[in-house]
């Protein structure tokens, strides 16, 4: 197993610079609405470059703030961009670095669900992914001390990703996040159409499955609603926009959203 995954879209997604990164996170989690009860168990946030779609994903991380010290393990699904990939695929590497320093990978939890037949080790699907990485830096300004479960979703049924998520359910120290962003290059006024009427679907559990035109990451998410749906969780939206409200053209955007998912009363404990 190599050491660590080097950051492969620092100084384009997100500052380079460990105190500009730093500062730009706190700000976005400072102008973000936070609560402090209920605590969500899980979070669905966008993955584009900061000065898009990093204000739609403060708004979920700043949702965990007072569960900062109990969360311990944060397991990470996202889609696979840039490798095809069959199944769920696990990194080879022990850590997960950015600008801010490393995230231990929790070989428990991947020794946990390494013997599942949709589960792979795949070096080259993370070594350049972007859907993962982005998270990272929101978590490490927000949790004291916390590893990470990555997983790159490529080819897979919501029974496999529902699978992996309630091996890696765990209690009150797990936190699960979601990455997806909504529709692409759509026109503002359709795409605020799509993605109103996908966040509808998430919002109401819905069984029929989101498309990879809904959603990129649809598969992933997919797993989590049928999951939300038999465990009774509540879902939450906690922002909508696209690239058009924050910092792009009009023309062609790319959608936001960041949800939470509650279970039982969400309450700390």
């Amino acid at each position: 197993m190599s050491d660590i995954r080097l950051p492969a879209v620092a100084g384009r997604f997100y500052p380079a610079e460990p105190a500009r990164l730093a500062r730009e996170v706190d700000d976005l989690l400072r102008a973000a609405v936070a609560a402090e009860e209920p605590v969500p168990k899980v979070l669905l946030a966008p993955h584009a470059g900061y000065v898009y779609s990093g204000p739609v994903a403060a708004s979920a991380y700043a949702r965990i703030k007072s569960a900062a010290a109990r969360v311990k393990r944060v397991v990470l699904f996202g889609p696979a961009h840039r490798v095809p990939v069959r199944g769920l695929a696990l990194p080879e590497t022990a850590a997960f670095a950015t600008p801010l320093g490393a995230v231990a990978v929790e070989q428990e939890a991947l020794r946990a669900i390494a013997g599942l037949p949709q589960v792979s080790v795949s070096a080259a699907a993370h070594a350049w992914e972007h859907a993962l990485e982005v998270q990272l830096p929101f978590l490490q300004r927000v949790l004291t001390d916390f590893s990470i479960v990555p997983l790159a979703v490529g080819e897979a049924s919501p029974d496999e990703v529902a699978q992996v998520l309630e091996c890696l359910w765990g209690g009150a120290e797990t936190l699960i996040v979601i990455s997806s962003d909504l529709s692409h290059y759509l026109p503002y006024s359709i795409a605020r159409q799509t993605d109103q009427s996908t966040a509808a679907q998430i919002l109401a559990l819905e069984p029929k499955p989101l498309s990879h035109e809904q959603a990129c990451g649809a598969t992933p998410l997919n797993g989590l609603l049928q999951i939300a749906r038999a465990r009774g969780l509540r879902a939450q939206l906690l922002d909508l926009r696209n690239s058009g409200d924050t910092a792009g053209p009009r023309d062609q955007v790319v959608g936001y959203s960041a949800f939470a998912f509650y279970e039982g009363d969400g309450r700390v404990q």
